[in-house]
């Protein structure tokens, strides 16, 4: 990629806009900055890229999204089944555990709390339940 030609700088997004778009938008904004004028045509990609179907929106981007605000409501939280490292035992975990979760048979630690979900021990398998 080549400098442009009003800042110097290189530009690392790839697409709809060109140097020569750059310089069009530099001639017609000649009051902004050329950072600013980078910060525009950065703006006007990333609207561009956000081009996609609002009624069958990719899975990616509706599991990024607030689970109030997909476009069909669904909790982050689920159930899962762990067993335990030592004992092979199965215990049923809730993903956002507030409290330490231990083994019913050998007292083992499964998972502790954080801010959101809980960290699983190291070695503990899971698997989800309801799927």
């Amino acid at each position: 990629m080549e400098p442009h030609k009003h800042c110097g700088r290189k530009c690392f997004h790839k697409g709809s806009i060109t140097i020569t778009q750059h310089e069009r938008l530099s001639s017609l904004l000649g009051f902004l900055s050329p950072l600013q004028l980078h910060a525009i045509s950065l703006l006007l990609k990333m609207v561009l890229s956000n081009d996609y179907d609002l009624l069958n929106p990719p899975a990616e981007l509706e599991k990024r999204k607030h689970k109030l605000k997909r476009l069909v409501q669904s909790p982050n939280s689920f159930f899962m089944d762990v067993k335990c490292q030592g004992c092979f035992n199965i215990t049923t975990v809730f993903s956002h555990s507030q409290t330490v979760v231990v083994c019913g048979n050998c007292q083992t630690v499964l998972c502790q709390p954080t801010g959101g979900r809980a960290r699983l021990t190291e070695g503990c398998s899971f698997r989800r339940k309801g799927d």
